[in-house]
């Protein structure tokens, strides 16, 4: 009996549950489309073989409502681990996560509510913040409308909204990477533009690796987010919403990674922000996309 015992051999490979879990090679892929638990029933004996790589997406912010602008994109946050190969975006921290046998809760943040017309109190909500261990992506910041006065907050998140339309006072878009973090996990939203013969229209919504378009350009779009192999094939998150259309002015375009575009809702689970409603009018603004969280590690 004792023989035997001496014979075990510890477990080389991480092995745990929870979300959807696929396979990329020799790595396990669990993706949470929902807040979860990550259950790490055993852990290697290969100090190297307990680093995971994660993505850590936030939810994206609601559109402002009448010349509305996008909501920010959910805080986009990567991490490779030195044990693995795939192709990051150009966010990725310099390291993964070390885990042993325990639970991680996951957080999976809900996208944020577009602005209902034509009551225009200032902009969308705030999208939802996703977590995994250490590591925490703010909610996109909510897009803004044409009678929120510049005084008002100026939807900062993991990407900011965009800029209301209409006058003057009112066109300051929201700052992104609002917690500060390295990587930056997002970027300002645009500003909004009035009296410009156009439409004034709001600025498009922050992403996560470019600002949003501001409307003293043709067309406001949001910015665009970040592409990562992370779940095996490249796919793009956490991209701003579009400003919504206006006379004079097209619909501004989601930016890649889920964004809504002007008048539509950001994609599941992808953080991208929504989509500004139009104006003059009482359209609302559109919802934010939920967040998402995926962990990658070796497993045999």
């Amino acid at each position: 009996e004792n023989e035997a015992k001496d014979n075990v051999v510890p477990s080389l490979y991480t092995s745990a549950t929870g979300g959807t879990v696929s396979t990329s090679g020799n790595y396990k892929i669990h993706t949470f489309n929902s807040s979860s638990n990550f259950v790490v029933s055993s852990a290697s004996n290969r100090a190297s073989s307990n680093e995971v790589s994660y993505m850590v997406v936030a939810g994206g912010g609601g559109g402002g409502s009448s010349r509305g602008g996008g909501g920010g994109a959910g805080g986009f946050r990567e991490g490779r681990a030195s044990n693995d190969s795939f192709t990051v975006s150009p966010l990725n921290a310099p390291a993964g996560i070390t885990i042993s046998a325990q639970t991680y809760p996951i957080t999976v943040g809900a996208g944020g509510n577009g602005e209902p017309g034509p009551t225009n109190q200032g902009a969308g909500t705030k999208g939802g913040s996703s977590t995994f261990a250490t590591i925490t992506s703010a909610g996109g910041g909510g897009g803004r409308d044409d009678d929120s006065p510049d005084t008002s907050s100026k939807s900062p998140g993991g990407s900011g909204g965009g800029g209301g339309g209409g006058a003057a006072a009112q066109n300051t878009a929201g700052t992104g990477n609002t917690p500060p973090v390295s990587p930056p996990q997002g970027n300002n939203g645009g500003n909004g533009t009035s009296n410009d013969g156009q439409g004034n229209q709001g600025g498009g919504g922050g992403g996560a690796t470019a600002v949003g378009v501001s409307n003293d350009q043709p067309v406001a779009h949001g910015g665009a987010g970040a592409t990562t192999h992370i779940s095996g094939s490249p796919t793009a998150y956490a991209g701003g919403g579009g400003a919504g259309g206006v006379p004079g002015k097209a619909v501004g375009n989601g930016g890649a990674g889920g964004g809504g575009n002007g008048n539509a809702n950001g994609s599941s689970n992808t953080g991208g922000g929504g989509g500004g409603g139009p104006g003059p009018g009482t359209a609302g603004g559109s919802s934010g996309g939920s967040g998402v969280v995926i962990i990658r590690y070796k497993y045999q």
